[in-house]
């Protein structure tokens, strides 16, 4: 049975992820900050067999994903998917984009931004890298975003956009040096989601997002380490 491991799997992309995968008859370790209050992905865990379980991870807190780690012991991960991710202190949907425009950028929002965004999905992958060695598929994915595209970038979102591609560099330098150990190493751009980060205006929803990205993991290989692609298939400027 393929395994999958999901962070910020609670809802949006993440829940959405789980929900897919788990109909698909994977395994899933869904991870999100408290369990207690999630709601949907219990239900989905309940009806699962005992193929999803959902484990604590605050992604803030180094601590917590060695204890992860730790709780998975040796289990093999297919396919590790680095989803969870912050706008900042104040969400996009919330009009957070005027705390990230030239003259009143919210420093502290930066700041956190960057250790959600791009410091924590590196301390998953180093945390769990022998879990993906040892499993059959050993992919790595982080969701990224357009916004993050130097090559063609979209204005304003300066914090936000800054650590997408900041991580964008991360999983294009792991790419290289995984791809001795066989590990495919890609960024993801799930496009604009109707999620409580891309608000209700966003015109893709979250099922159809996750399915286009599955399809962009199943074919994701070797030859295609190190590339940033978009739901639709197709690859974004870095």
């Amino acid at each position: 049975m393929p395994s999958i491991l999901v962070t910020g799997a609670n809802r949006g992309l993440g829940l959405e992820f789980v929900r897919q995968y788990a109909a698909d008859g994977w395994r899933a370790y869904a991870c999100c900050r408290d369990p207690g209050t999630a709601a949907e992905l219990r239900q989905i865990a309940g009806k699962s067999g005992g193929r999803v379980s959902i484990h604590a991870l605050s992604l803030g807190d180094p601590e917590s994903i060695q204890a992860l780690a730790q709780d998975l012991d040796d289990h093999p991960i297919d396919v590790l998917v680095n989803n969870a991710g912050t706008y900042g202190l104040k969400n996009f949907a919330q009009g957070g984009m005027q705390a990230q425009a030239f003259g009143s950028m919210e420093y502290d929002g930066w700041e956190h931004a960057f250790a959600i965004n791009t410091m924590a999905p590196l301390r998953v992958i180093e945390a769990l890298i022998g879990n993906v060695a040892k499993s059959t598929e050993k992919k790595i994915f982080t969701v990224s975003s357009s916004m993050g595209s130097i090559g063609e970038p979209p204005g304003g979102h300066l914090a936000y956009g800054s650590t997408k591609a900041a991580v964008n560099f991360v999983m294009s330098t792991l790419a290289m040096e995984l791809r001795g150990q066989g590990i495919t190493v890609m960024s993801l751009h799930p496009g604009w989601v109707e999620t409580d980060m891309g608000g209700a205006t966003a015109p893709l929803k979250p099922a159809e997002s996750i399915a286009g990205l599955k399809q962009v993991i199943a074919n994701a290989s070797l030859a295609t380490s190190g590339q940033f692609i978009g739901w639709d298939g197709n690859r974004v400027p870095w």
